[in-house]
């Protein structure tokens, strides 16, 4: 009997990526779960555009564990995506070669030993010339991501989705926890300091030198209230002004979602945006230089009804689909070959 599990993703033809399985052909809840539905790296020869990364590690959460199994979740919700995405009026899929690449295997009781992992891995993916979506794990993750970028692309850009400002210095003497990543990328000048911005922070603060200390850094802030009052478009708009040209990191914490759009989280706060109101700003990038991003503390135990995978998933998808849409557009604009 012929397995339809593996003849059912098309070979790629004349160069074209290779997409999805097909679900016409193949139940989305059959067959191993990648991110929609894609094919593993070793199926595509080891090369693709966007590498999708797992980085299943928790231990430095402060207060509710569980992100380390938060890749996954998405990965199960991401089955339902589908290969065309409206909003942007592209098929991500057929633009450039997305591979799920598993996951980095970290160490769990050594936070610094992890770090180095993540960053290592990191490099290798980005010196074969792919960006990276990468799902977490805990938002530590983000510095040595942002180490391995800007030993690529210089400091950064960053635009930080997130309830929190993740800018604390320690926490129980600890320098590399959830909440210090760009602390510790600010003062290793990984960031471009002109660049810099919250989206969605909202939340009881341990005192207002916590905004002074961010301020000093060079972080523009835009609250969920902002986000609320002055509306999607506005917002988009002075993010991108505010981005440029500049290569940019995307970084997304799920609890920048309310907690009625994302309960699966670590440290829920109210009063965060809506799932709809992420992904619209999001789309709304896409004149920005999107180099790789991340999207993490999704934490399935505490999730009801896949809402906050299915909401990290489509997450996910949007961030792929501008990055596959800027590898196209690149190599469109790219001289032809002349005469030999």
């Amino acid at each position: 009997m012929s397995s339809s599990l593996t003849s059912s993703a098309p070979e790629p033809q004349h160069g074209a990526p290779k997409g999805p399985v097909d679900s016409s052909r193949v139940p989305r809840y059959a067959g191993p779960a990648t991110f929609a539905r894609l094919p593993r790296l070793d199926e595509t020869g080891g090369r693709t555009d966007v590498a999708v990364v797992g980085v299943p590690f928790d231990t430095g959460v402060s207060y509710r564990p569980g992100a380390r199994f938060g890749g996954n979740a998405i990965r199960e919700a991401s089955r339902l995506l589908r290969p065309y995405n409206p909003a942007q009026d592209a098929s991500p899929f057929a633009l450039a070669q997305v591979a799920d690449a598993g996951d980095i295997a970290v160490n769990p009781f050594d936070i610094g030993e992890a770090v180095e992992t993540v960053e290592h891995a990191a490099g290798e993916i980005l010196d074969s010339g792919a960006r990276m979506m990468t799902l977490g794990g805990d938002h530590t993750i983000a510095l040595p991501l942002l180490r391995a970028m800007a030993r690529k692309h210089g400091p950064v850009a960053l635009l930080h989705f997130d309830a929190h400002l993740d800018t604390w210095d320690t926490y129980f003497g600890a320098a590399y926890t959830h909440g210090t990543p760009f602390r510790r990328a600010f003062e290793e000048g990984l960031l471009d300091t002109s660049a810099l911005s919250h989206v969605g922070t909202r939340g009881p603060l341990y005192g207002k030198k916590d905004l002074d200390e961010d301020a000093r850094m060079g972080f523009g802030i835009v609250t969920s209230a902002d986000v609320m009052r002055r509306g999607v478009d506005e917002v988009t708009d002075q993010l991108r002004q505010r981005i440029g040209d500049r290569p940019l990191y995307v970084s997304v914490d799920i609890d920048v979602l309310d907690p009625a759009h994302a309960p699966g989280t670590g440290t829920p706060e109210a009063g965060g945006i809506t799932s709809r109101e992420l992904l619209e700003i999001l789309r709304g990038l896409s004149d920005c230089n999107l180099v790789s991003a991340d999207l993490v503390e999704v934490a399935p135990a505490y999730d009801h009804a896949e809402i906050t995978s299915v909401a990290a998933s489509h997450t996910a998808y949007e961030l792929t689909t501008l990055m596959t849409r800027q590898i196209a557009a690149a190599r469109e604009a790219e001289p032809a070959p002349g005469p030999r």
